[in-house]
C-alpha cells in the first residue's frame, strides 16, 4: 500500500497548516485536512486508520504531538478528500488531538477531536502521516485517544502506508 500527500517545495502546503487563511482556521487554529491519495490497498480493506504525529514537539513540549487521528473510514476510499476532517463528506469516527488532553484541555470537540494542523514554534517540523487498511469496523466512539486506536487495531492491520511531510515555521 502507498500514500500520497501533497507537497509544495518538501513542504506541507500552507493552507494545511501555521500559514492557512482565515477561512481554513477555527478558533485561529488551522483545521482543513489535506487530502491523501492511496494506491494499491488489500482488497479485503474494511476501513482505514489515520494518524499524524509531530515528534519534533518532544524538545518543545515534552511528548510527541497528535495532530489528528480517526478510524472507521470506508475501506472503498482511494483518496481521502481535502477537508474531510470537518466536512461530513466521509464517515469517520474521531480522536482526540492532543489539544484535548490536559495541558490544553481543549473542550470544542470540532477542534479537539478533528485534524489540528501544524504550528511549528521553533524550527520545522516533521510530521509522519500513517494510514491503515483494516479488516473490520473498529469500536471505538468519538473521543477516543490514539493508544486506545492502537489496541484496537491489534490483530486488524492488513497494510499500513507512512508519508513524512515537512511543516514550516
Amino acid at each position: 500500500m502507498q500514500i500520497k500527500v501533497p507537497e509544495e517545495n518538501g513542504y506541507l502546503p500552507d493552507i494545511y497548516g501555521k500559514y492557512a487563511p482565515k477561512e481554513y482556521r477555527i478558533d485561529n487554529g488551522p483545521t482543513r485536512s489535506f487530502p491523501i491519495d492511496i494506491k494499491d490497498a488489500p482488497a479485503e480493506t474494511e476501513t482505514y486508520a489515520v494518524t499524524m504525529i509531530d515528534h519534533d514537539a518532544i524538545p518543545v513540549g515534552g511528548f510527541t504531538w497528535i495532530h489528528w487521528v480517526a478510524a472507521n473510514l470506508p475501506g472503498n476510499l482511494t483518496t481521502i478528500p481535502e477537508n474531510a476532517s470537518q466536512s461530513g463528506d466521509v464517515p469517520m469516527t474521531f480522536g482526540n488531538n492532543s489539544t484535548a488532553g490536559g495541558l490544553v484541555n481543549n473542550q470544542n470537540p470540532q477542534t479537539s477531536q478533528h485534524y489540528s494542523g501544524p504550528l511549528p514554534p521553533d524550527k520545522d517540523h516533521h510530521y509522519t502521516v500513517t494510514v491503515y487498511a483494516l479488516d473490520t469496523k473498529l469500536p471505538l466512539e468519538n473521543g477516543f485517544w490514539l493508544n486506545q486506536l492502537h489496541d484496537a487495531m491489534a490483530g486488524h492491520i492488513l497494510a499500513e502506508a507512512t508519508q513524512v511531510v515537512l511543516g514550516r515555521v
